[in-house]
């Protein structure tokens, strides 16, 4: 079958009295502009100072900042710290996933019952550009952490998260809020099945490298376009199913998930979410956070588990698990290429990823099942 690709229509900004446009850099969030925007919600908002905390940039900027408000700002309820998230890299401005963020969280963050964090702002551009700012709340002041990709939190923990990912999944299984014209399907979109192509600069560094090498499969470094033949197969994959919809997270990893103090996950970083079927988070997130051996002893009673999640909150449309796992062991290929192109300074590590997610590859037969034999 062919997979139809279609990119997301342009839809109109949330607050269409704001003429100029969002910041493209760090040095233009000012407390003028930052009064500017906020008064679109919050009306007589001042921001009378503001102090930069922490700045981190990478293919997505993320700015701490203190604010000081005038008393509207104070009666409003809005916090002294807050996080700023947008895209000042001065790269990566031919994907839409800042804009997209900013459209999750004004249109469906507060229909989500799982915990995410709070939104104080989000707004985008309509001019094509794919260009949002979300402000957020300053999750340091949560008193939990940061997940990371590699956390070892061995086969109880992901066990424990795979029950707050079927409450996310659960939150809109087969919701008509996921038929929003702004919301991409899942490896039906620009992002999801270009997504080598974009990043084939890094995939050819990576590819360079005598320790990445060492731990990728012979017959994919003899046939590099294997990669993406595999991965269009799996596109056309997804599209030949009938399961139930539901939200994707997108890039669902430790590392994009906050961990409160009550040892409950909270769901972050929207920039890929979708409207989409389940198998993609879960596959992505139990093999990036198992070990080898942890995912080989455990892969198949954790998948049951995740499903008793599913039932247990009286969803319908769930498939067996000897479905589940058909779909488990391709939607590995999605891991492969996303850590594949992998840039270390970006902040997660891709090496031992890679070599979970190849190394399930060849365990679960997964080119076999996508190409044939």
């Amino acid at each position: 079958m062919v997979v139809e690709v279609r990119s997301p229509p342009i839809v109109p900004r949330p607050y269409p009295a704001r003429t100029g446009k969002l910041p493209w850099s760090k040095d233009e969030v000012t407390p003028q502009w930052l009064t500017s925007a906020l008064q679109n919600k919050y009306p007589g908002v001042v921001v009378e100072a503001m102090e930069e905390l922490q700045y981190i940039d990478s293919h997505t900027s993320k700015l701490r900042m203190k604010l000081h408000f005038n008393q509207a700002g104070k009666a409003a309820g809005l916090p002294e710290q807050m996080c700023l998230k947008s895209n000042f890299s001065g790269g990566f401005d031919d994907v839409d996933i800042c804009l997209l963020e900013a459209q999750f969280y004004h249109f469906l963050g507060d229909r989500m019952t799982v915990p995410v964090p709070t939104c104080y702002y989000a707004d985008w551009d309509d001019d094509g550009k794919g260009h949002g700012v979300i402000i957020l709340e300053d999750l340091t002041l949560r008193g939990g952490t940061f997940g990371f990709s590699l956390d070892d939190v061995g086969v109880d923990g992901v066990a424990s998260a795979l029950e707050g990912m079927a409450h996310m999944h659960s939150d809109l299984w087969n919701s008509p809020l996921l038929d929003q014209p702004w919301l991409p399907v899942s490896m039906a979109t620009p992002i999801d099945n270009d997504q080598i192509r974009i990043m084939q600069k890094w995939i050819d560094l990576n590819l360079e490298s005598p320790t990445v090498r060492a731990i990728l499969p012979q017959h994919y470094l003899d046939d590099p376009g294997k990669l993406q033949r595999a991965y269009d197969a799996l596109a056309e994959w997804e599209h030949s199913r009938n399961h139930p919809y539901c939200i994707n997270l997108g890039d669902c990893h430790q590392g994009n998930t906050y961990k409160l103090p009550s040892g409950e996950r909270m769901w972050m970083d929207w920039q890929l979410v979708r409207k989409g079927r389940p198998w993609r988070d879960l596959t992505y997130f139990t093999v990036g956070a198992l070990s080898i051996e942890q995912r080989r002893s455990s892969e198949r009673d954790l998948l049951k588990h995740y499903r008793e999640c599913l039932l247990a909150r009286g969803l319908e449309g769930v498939p067996g698990v000897d479905e589940i796992f058909e779909q488990y062991r391709r939607w590995v290929i999605y891991g492969m290429q996303a850590w594949v192109a992998n840039y270390d300074q970006w902040g997660q590590k891709g090496l031992p990823m890679n070599e979970r997610f190849f190394t399930a590859g060849e365990d679960l037969d997964t080119w076999k099942a996508l190409l044939g034999a």
